[in-house]
């Protein structure tokens, strides 16, 4: 029986607003955030906060498989953002997180630097065309998100990087 061989990333990359979580963090939800007596997530004025649906089954398989993960976001709200990568329980996942404002590729540069990755080797996944195109420049496999990560956009990704690298 032949074995295949699948092409896989060394660094899989996500943004957090809108293809994480359905919200921009400095404008549509409240800091400081904390865990509800329900054990819901809840913003400053109680509105409750959800990331989508798939994403926790998302980041738990791909921790699973070995890959490693990180975090790229061009928001102001570095602490909210924080705040929440830790409430969602998701800061086991996540090996770097790269999140102030700016551009990406000084993110994706940061992360060349810290762990040695060429940008063949990582996989981009963000909501915003002006971040896909930036990154493909610099040969990073980026693919648009159009309703934020669910397994299929994940699983679409990764054979686009095997296609391509």
């Amino acid at each position: 029986m032949a074995t295949v061989l699948v092409v896989k990333p060394k660094l899989i990359v996500f943004d957090l607003d809108y293809t994480l979580w359905p919200f921009w963090v400095d404008t549509h939800v409240n800091p400081p955030f904390r865990k509800s007596s329900s054990g819901s997530i809840v913003d400053s004025t109680g509105a409750t906060v959800k990331c989508y649906k798939e994403v926790p089954k998302v980041l738990e398989k791909l921790k699973q498989d070995g890959y490693i993960l990180g975090v790229a976001s061009r928001t102001s709200e570095i602490r909210g953002a924080m705040q929440l990568i830790e409430l969602f329980g998701w800061a086991k996942y996540f090996t770097y997180k790269e999140i102030y404002p700016g551009k990406k590729t000084t993110h994706f540069a940061n992360f060349r630097k810290q762990s040695g990755i060429q940008y063949k080797d990582m996989l981009f996944f963000d909501d915003e065309n002006r971040n896909i195109k930036d990154l493909k420049g610099e040969g990073v496999t980026s693919i648009l998100v159009q309703d934020g990560v669910t397994e299929k956009v994940v699983e679409n990704g990764l054979k686009e990087y095997a296609q391509c690298c």
